[in-house]
């Protein structure tokens, strides 16, 4: 089985064919945070209920961590029909352990202690986020499941139904946001509940439409991955998975910080609302991943036009958050967009300005980061993303302790010096990979 066809005499133009539809899915998936914090802020409570959803947001992503690299390994891995049945008996397991946490951490016991405990969040803030996270428990094994066949979708040249699944969710997003809206439900629990329905949705909307294929790949001999095991998968997926649980258990990290920091509560509602304007561009750059993987080619030969499409996406990505941050536009979309008052939108100028090169660090190091999942070294990657982390708690620990930054200006700052630090220690890893490949231009 050849992993897609568009990969013998790549172009430009075939790479943005092929990227488009996943562009587009992200975009969407970015696209509904900032829908639903804008009902939030219009909601009863607005400055709680942010910063509880947040809360709860932050729980919920780091939770789903170890799954979000399933898609580039079943676009890597899945050749035939061994494969697949190993991958997803992998991928079976991982969701009910991450579920399994989950229902671990939403007791009392456990969430207090950690919430208002170490992180000293208001106690009412602390009981509404909770509520939100048992709202989120369909949230994590979704993703688990729709990135896995997503990946599938990905290695067969079938983008653009990756992207009708993701119409599906937004369409959800929406329907129920609304609906809850009006119901007159606590903003915290109409986003998460918003939020569960859709990938749950998504899912469903996503193994049905890879059903035609799964039936040709079940009658398929693996010619790739002939010697496939859990052992051998394990191997090539615990970096990754340690990976996306340190990029987003920074969260956590952040909202400890926060809490202790110079106006913490006003911090925590507006950061979900910075962040979500970032990720909007920044999410552009999480589409390449499994592009790279996937076009690559079997002899590396499209590495260079991939290389230089990432160049340009790059640059593409921070124009516009750019024009944004530093025009009146930020004030039309913090307040006018997202519903916040003036006084925490004043606080959301400053953080966007010092993110505005996020999006593009974040394009280029999954570029990096597809090349080493191609070579099969994939143990850099989380290494990297290690240093990203301490990176981070250690400018918010200077930020916030030392120099009593706003909290939000810290977090920001932060991220920043995190995404170079990773982008900067991946360079030689990469390099040297792409230099045993033997490539000549």
């Amino acid at each position: 089985m050849q992993k897609v066809d568009i990969a013998d005499n790549l172009t430009y133009r075939k790479t943005f064919r092929f990227w488009g539809p996943l562009a587009l899915t992200w975009l969407m998936m970015a696209a509904e945070q900032p829908f639903l914090i804008a009902f939030i802020a219009r909601m009863s409570d607005a400055k709680f209920n942010l910063a509880a959803f947040g809360i709860a947001g932050s729980f919920a992503m780091i939770i789903e961590s170890p799954v979000i690299m399933l898609m580039s390994a079943s676009t890597a891995l899945v050749s035939g029909a061994n494969s697949y049945r190993v991958l997803k008996k992998f991928t079976d397991i991982l969701n009910a352990v991450i579920t399994l946490i989950q229902l671990v951490l939403i007791i009392p016991f456990f969430f207090t202690r950690i919430v208002t405990g170490l992180m000293e969040v208001p106690e009412d803030v602390a009981e509404i986020a909770r509520t939100a996270l048992i709202i989120f428990l369909p949230w994590a094994a979704s993703i688990g499941y729709r990135r896995f066949y997503q990946g599938i979708l990905i290695r067969n040249n079938l983008t653009r139904r990756v992207t009708y699944g993701t119409l599906i969710r937004l369409s959800i997003i929406v329907i129920v946001g609304l609906v809850l809206y009006f119901a007159g439900i606590k903003g915290a629990y109409a986003g998460a509940g918003a939020m569960s329905l859709a990938v749950l949705g998504e899912a469903i909307a996503t193994r049905l439409m890879v059903s035609s294929t799964l039936k040709k790949i079940l009658l398929t001999e693996d010619a790739e991955n002939v010697n496939i095991s859990m052992k051998s998968v394990s191997k090539f997926y615990f970096p990754l998975a340690l990976t996306s649980i340190l990029s987003l258990g920074v969260n956590p990290f952040v909202t400890f910080f926060l809490g202790r920091s110079r106006m913490s509560l006003e911090s925590l509602a507006v950061l979900p609302v910075v962040g979500s304007l970032i990720f909007i561009f920044r999410s552009i750059g999480l589409s390449f991943q499994e592009v790279n993987i996937a076009l690559i080619g079997k002899e590396k030969q499209n590495y260079f036009i991939l290389r230089n499409f990432a160049i340009i996406l790059g640059i593409l990505v921070t124009i516009p958050i750019m024009i944004i941050a530093f025009t009146p536009l930020a004030g039309i979309w913090f307040i006018n967009i997202s519903g916040l008052t003036k006084e925490l939108a004043d606080l959301s100028y400053l953080p966007v300005k010092i993110m505005i090169f996020l999006p593009a660090l974040t394009v280029w190091i999954n570029f990096q980061r597809s090349s080493l999942i191609i070579n099969g070294t994939t143990a850099p990657i989380s290494i990297s993303t290690a240093t990203e982390l301490i990176g981070i708690i250690a400018v918010l620990l200077v930020c916030v302790v030392f120099l009593n930054f706003i909290g939000v200006v810290a977090a920001s700052v932060a991220f920043i010096a995190g995404k170079v630090i990773s982008n900067i220690f991946l360079i030689p890893k990469h390099r040297d990979a792409v230099r045993g490949w033997g490539l000549k231009r």
